[in-house]
């Protein structure tokens, strides 16, 4: 397994929040219908009067928690607040040379660095590789977190418990040296997570793994967003992939048991 270690950027987030609460008005009250029964003895029945009411029905409009959250915050150039997002696409290669989606990762992951522009390149270039290799795709998932700018600390953790757990489904982290692929062995699975810190409400995460088409989605909104504003949207990255080692297999008993979430296509 395969991991870049990501790098928080330092820039402060400069947006005023303003906090409240919200009650909707009511401009007119619908008084519950009375109903008066009277007994006509001449005619034994009863009778029930109707009350007319003039007044248009008020209808309530139920705002939960998040939306009102959304409600007070500043929107920047991806919207409001911050988003922390997860994809994970699975497929089957038999080719293990420096043309692979494992030859491509390994070749990114070691020309990068740790600054957001670097960062938000990663972001795109992983993204585009697995769009490339769409022919190869198994199935894939996608989750995320929205999150209001004052709250940027449970962003931060939320990123380091969802990077954190694909961590730990590994005994190691290392970035394969170059030419390891003259040692390649047959055909295998592979795995790659991408998981992101990004400013905003914008960026599409739903729909990977429902189809090839909605899989497209996610990732070409996560390629073309992690560039904006020259990169520093994007607070924080994470790229895993397995395997990582050139004679490794994983096999598709292995990523039913390491990856449930997955969504075969």
């Amino acid at each position: 397994m395969t991991r870049i270690i990501s790098f928080l950027s330092t820039t402060l987030f400069a947006s005023c929040v303003m906090c409240g609460a919200f009650v909707p008005s009511l401009k007119h009250f619908s008084p519950k219908q009375a109903v008066f029964y009277g007994r006509n003895y001449r005619q034994n029945t009863i009778i029930t009067p109707t009350i007319t009411n003039n007044y248009p029905p008020c209808p309530l409009v139920q705002l939960n928690l998040f939306e009102l959250n959304k409600i007070f915050e500043e929107s920047g150039s991806l919207g409001k607040g911050i988003t922390v997002g997860k994809v994970q696409v699975a497929l089957s290669t038999s080719d293990r040379s420096s043309s692979s989606i494992m030859g491509i990762l390994a070749e990114v992951a070691r020309n990068t660095s740790n600054d957001s522009p670097a960062l938000a390149k990663l972001s795109e270039d992983v993204c585009l590789a697995l769009l490339r290799k769409s022919d190869e795709w198994l199935g894939a998932c996608s989750d995320s977190k929205w999150f209001n700018q004052k709250d940027y600390g449970k962003a931060e953790s939320q990123f380091n418990e969802w990077s954190n757990r694909e961590a730990a489904k590994f005994e190691k982290e290392y970035i394969p040296d170059a030419g390891g692929d003259d040692k390649a062995g047959g055909p295998t699975i592979v795995v790659v997570s991408l998981i992101i810190e990004i400013q905003g409400d914008a960026t599409k995460f739903d729909g990977a793994g429902y189809s090839i088409g909605g899989t497209r989605d996610v990732l070409s909104s996560i390629s073309s967003d992690c560039r904006v504003d020259q990169g520093y949207c994007l607070n924080a990255a994470e790229v895993f992939w397995t395997p990582s080692d050139y004679e490794e297999v994983l096999t598709r008993n292995e990523v039913v048991l390491d990856f449930p979430e997955l969504i075969d296509f």
